[in-house]
């Protein structure tokens, strides 16, 4: 492939990498059952109602993770493949000018007749000629030599930058169609979790809100009345107090799946950004947080520390102290506090350790 032909291939390449992320069934009337018998199905009803719309933000929120995740690979694999496309471009300049120096070298040969300068003063008569013509001799070859080496090396670099963007073409394009199946499957739940809500009157939707609310606070006493706060009394690092600021400054802000700021955000949006914000980048995701990030003991959590919640490790809240957390809950509601023991803790990581 000649070099504007490549430039060409190497140019597509770089343009490439921009373009990227059942009926109801009638009853007969049954009998009207009496005002404690109402009130009990109500509740029931909607509590079954308020557990299936948390189920299925729950996978949506796993969904989420994995759509961010696939995002933040594809962005790093469009950064390497647009360096590896200038290590090609480059590659093939530098080769062309060793070719060139390798003709010159050539062409000078031809026109001595086959021998360089030096070959010739080695056939004169004089000594000092003579001697001079054997370090001439020496020399040419030497550069003979540096640059073949050096053209053969360049050469062996270009095959492996392009086996390297051909390996990272193909895991883009594979991280491209995972992005795609998690936002489907994100809409999906989101859709089918707001479709229940919106089938419901008002006041059943503004008890939903209440129902939430009392699962949570159950939640939290008795995560509080296990002793867990007792010992939890450490301070915050400078590097924990940055991240706690920028955190709660954020409070009002809706929950946006994929977001990252700064008008809205997701759960580990949130975090990554605050943690940036305070000089500590560490990952995108609340799952590659929790893999990626030291653990520690609950009983020696500190403000600015991340908390990881449930088995799946799909939602991560920031403790901020006094039993409370800062986090960005799920599509429809927006940053807010809440109780550290509120939703099921799988643990709690540390990214200033």
């Amino acid at each position: 492939m000649n070099r504007r032909h490549f430039a060409a291939a190497a140019i597509t390449l770089v343009c490439a990498l921009t373009v990227l992320t059942a009926p109801a069934q009638a009853f007969a009337a049954p009998p009207p059952p009496s005002p404690t018998t109402t009130a009990t199905t109500q509740k029931k009803s909607l509590e079954e109602v308020r557990e299936e719309i948390d189920a299925l933000y729950l996978k949506a929120g796993a969904a989420t993770d994995a759509y961010n995740l696939a995002d933040e690979q594809a962005t790093k694999q469009s950064g390497e493949l647009a360096e590896l496309a200038r290590a090609i471009v480059e590659g093939q300049a530098k080769i062309a000018d060793l070719k060139n120096r390798a003709g010159a070298q050539a062409r000078e040969q031809y026109r001595t007749g086959g021998l360089p300068p030096g070959a010739q003063l080695m056939l004169s008569d004089n000594p000092q000629m003579f001697m001079a013509g054997m370090n001439r001799v020496w020399q040419s070859q030497q550069a003979a030599k540096g640059v073949l080496g050096e053209l053969t090396r360049a050469q062996a670099d270009l095959e492996t930058y392009t086996k390297d963007a051909s390996a990272n073409w193909k895991k883009l394009e594979a991280n491209r169609v995972k992005q795609a199946k998690a936002k489907k499957k994100i809409n999906a739940q989101i859709d089918a979790a707001k479709k229940l809500e919106s089938q419901l009157e008002k006041k059943e939707q503004e008890r939903l809100l209440e129902l939430e609310q009392e699962a949570a606070s159950k939640a939290q006493s008795a995560w509080l009345s296990s002793g867990a706060l007792k010992e939890i009394n450490r301070a915050a690092s400078a590097s924990g107090k940055k991240a706690v600021a920028f955190a709660t400054q954020q409070i009002g802000k809706p929950y946006v799946w994929g977001a990252e700021g700064p008008g809205s955000y997701d759960c580990s949006g949130l975090t990554s950004q605050a943690w940036a914000a305070a000089g500590r980048p560490i990952p995108r995701t609340s799952q590659e947080q929790w893999r990626q990030l030291p653990h520690i003991a609950i009983q020696d959590m500190r403000p600015g520390d991340l908390i990881i919640y449930h088995s799946d490790a799909s939602h991560v809240g920031m403790y901020i102290g006094d039993g409370a957390i800062v986090h960005a809950p799920r599509p429809g509601r927006d940053v807010t506090l809440a109780g550290a023991g509120s939703m099921q803790i799988l643990g709690v990581v540390r990214p200033d350790r």
